[in-house]
This record gives structure tokens, sequence and C-alpha cells, in this order.
């Protein structure tokens, strides 16, 4: 009589009776990644940091110009989320279909100036700053007019830039 060994033995698999296939196809091993070096350019490195001065100023400018107290619609965080937004789109299309602008343009303009005017970070301490003063209607209206406000302003500037190109093109 056989012992226990305290093993479990699995059911044997039933064997096929045809004959193994062709073996299969060496699949070629994928390439290594390509790795890049970073390399910093002083040069967009200062146009960056210049363009976020000037954006920057010109947003705390808009600020003096319309202020507002927490718990009160802030008009001017709109404002500047919206035309920024705007100017994105316009930026966009000029830079990329239409001109063979300067290399340091994109960063001057685009990440520089236009990242530093506009403050998404400011809207949500704004929508923030609405709840904690018991206005939490006016606090997902701003939050979700802001977000509807800069997606059609960056579609307006894109179309608006297109078109105004075509119409240019055609005179």
């Amino acid at each position: 009589m056989a012992q226990p060994t305290g093993e479990v033995s699995s059911p044997p698999t039933p064997r096929s009776a045809e004959p193994p296939g062709p073996p299969a196809p060496e699949v070629p091993a994928a390439p290594a990644p390509i790795t890049r070096q970073r390399v910093w350019d002083p040069a967009i490195l200062a146009a960056v940091a210049l363009g976020g001065i000037l954006g920057a100023e010109g947003r705390y400018g808009l600020g003096l110009m319309l202020p507002h107290h927490p718990g009160q619609l802030p008009a001017s965080t709109w404002i500047v989320n919206t035309s920024g937004c705007f100017l994105i789109g316009v930026l966009m299309v000029v830079v990329a279909a239409l001109t063979a602008p300067h290399r340091l343009i994109r960063p001057f303009l685009g990440t520089g100036v236009l990242g530093g005017y506009t403050t998404f970070s400011t809207a949500t301490l704004d929508v923030q700053q609405l709840m904690q003063h018991g206005r939490p209607a006016l606090a997902l209206g701003y939050l979700l007019g802001t977000l509807g406000a800069a997606l059609i302003a960056v579609a307006i500037g894109t179309a608006g830039t297109r078109a105004a190109d075509a119409a240019w093109t055609r005179r």
C-alpha cells in the first residue's frame, strides 16, 4: 500500500495526436531606448525667465486694476486666464504654422510671458476662498466658467488666426 507523501500531483496533461508545428519565429528584441543627455541652454532659460517676469507683471497690474475681496467674483483672474488662453491659441498657430521664428520666440512668449501671465493656481485658490466664504454656487460656476472659457478662448484664438491667415493669403 502506498504511503501518502504530502505532495499533490496534478492530473497528466493530454498529449496531442498531431505532430508539433514549425517552431515559432523569433521575435527580435526591442531596440534599446534612445537616451538623450539633457543640455541646459542658458539662452532658453533666460528667455523663459525674462518672459515670465513680464507676464507676471502684466497679471499683477491687471489684478491692481480689478481688485476683489475673498468671497467676491475674481474677475481679474478670470480675464487673465481667458485672455492668456486666447493668446496661446494665436501664438501656437503663428509659431507652428505661419512663420519660421527664432528659436527663442516660443520659450519667451509661450512658456515665459503667457506662462507667467496665466494663473490657474490662483483660480483654484479663488475657488477655495469662495467655498470658505459660503459661496459654493459661485465657486462652482467660477470653476466651470474658467475651464470652459479657457478652452473656448484657445479654440477661438486658433481658429481665428487660421481664418485670418487664409483671408490674408487669398488677397
